[in-house]
């Protein structure tokens, strides 16, 4: 029996220890096949996915008998939580584990866009010396839409630059120990709007989240605000977003994730004060390895009879806490 699946190109030295300790099959593009997907999880009792494969009731419906679901990154869009919890499936996730990979590509981005970094040395590269002055973050208000694990560590390094913190989370905890210990303060949506600087976007994409940032919510934004979106793509309507770009009521956006991915080149990428990066905030060498040991280690304990700590849904642990 097959015990292990990975479906998508997922590598590293632990993925490769368990590969010693048991039967695992990989096989990075099953997930573009359905006949060959259904194949692999007829004996699968672990399965290892990104974020390609669909896990939803059909998937669950070929593997008889898995056990666990193993999500290589933090995002839950492709996997149906409600049919694994029905069909008594783990789903483990090693929320927080980029985290810290996350909020240094977030304050890049702000950095860059704040420095005009890539316009300069673009010129200069030409033999252009023009010296014109940019813009200082510190003393500035940074604004983050969600509290959760990437935000929090985004809060610590704008504080570290001498910046306000305020956020909007209408579900996070307000005694989360977190909060007061980073200097992170909650307020309503419209408060974190009109006092943020540069607002960082860490949400999931839901229903409720769907185009918050629309055209009235921009407006609200000081002139010259910068947005960084490193949650997903869904949040932002771009068409609003570009035309807050065109009329200079922003100062610029860094977008790590798009609505469509990957996104066909547009104007957003054409705009001067635009940075696009392919969702690559929480892809580092050292989250992976993280992932990787997290993910392996939670499978083989599963698979030993043992309870998980790393997993969300019906069979969430308070480790959960650093999803959001």
């Amino acid at each position: 029996m097959s015990r292990i699946v990975i479906t998508e190109a997922v590598t590293g030295s632990a993925y490769d220890e368990l590969a010693r300790n048991w039967s695992m099959i990989r096989e990075p593009e099953a997930w573009s096949s359905p006949y060959r997907l259904q194949q692999l999880l007829a004996d699968a009792e672990a399965v290892i996915v990104r974020n390609r494969t669909q896990v939803n009731e059909e998937f669950l419906r070929a593997a008889p008998h898995l056990k666990v679901v193993a999500r290589a990154g933090v995002g839950l869009d492709n996997i149906d939580l409600a049919a694994a919890d029905r069909a008594g499936i783990v789903v483990i996730a090693p929320l927080g584990a980029n985290a810290l990979s996350v909020a240094e590509h977030t304050l890049t981005l702000a950095l860059a866009l704040s420095k005009n970094l890539i316009a300069s040395s673009a010129l200069t590269r030409t033999g252009c010396w023009d010296r014109i002055p940019t813009q200082e973050l510190g003393g500035r208000t940074w604004g983050l839409l969600s509290a959760g694990a990437t935000a929090r560590a985004t809060a610590r390094l704008a504080r570290a630059l001498g910046m306000d913190v305020i956020a909007y989370d209408p579900f996070v905890d307000p005694d989360h120990p977190d909060l007061a210990t980073i200097g992170i303060r909650l307020a309503p949506l419209e408060d974190v709007l009109s006092a943020a600087n540069v607002l960082s976007i860490h949400l999931p994409h839901t229903s409720d989240t769907h185009h918050l940032l629309n055209a009235e919510r921009l407006a609200m934004l000081p002139p010259g605000a910068l947005v960084i979106n490193v949650g997903r793509g869904e949040v932002i309507d771009e068409a609003a977003l570009l035309e807050a770009l065109r009329t200079g009521a922003l100062g610029g956006a860094g977008l790590d994730v798009r609505h469509e991915e990957p996104p066909i080149a547009g104007e957003l990428e054409k705009h001067p004060n635009v940075i696009v990066t392919p969702h690559v905030a929480g892809i580092t060498v050292q989250a992976q390895a993280r992932i990787g040991q997290i993910l392996c280690g939670q499978i083989e304990t599963i698979l030993g009879g043992h309870q998980a700590t790393y997993s969300v849904g019906a069979h969430a642990t308070p480790l959960q806490d650093v999803a959001r």
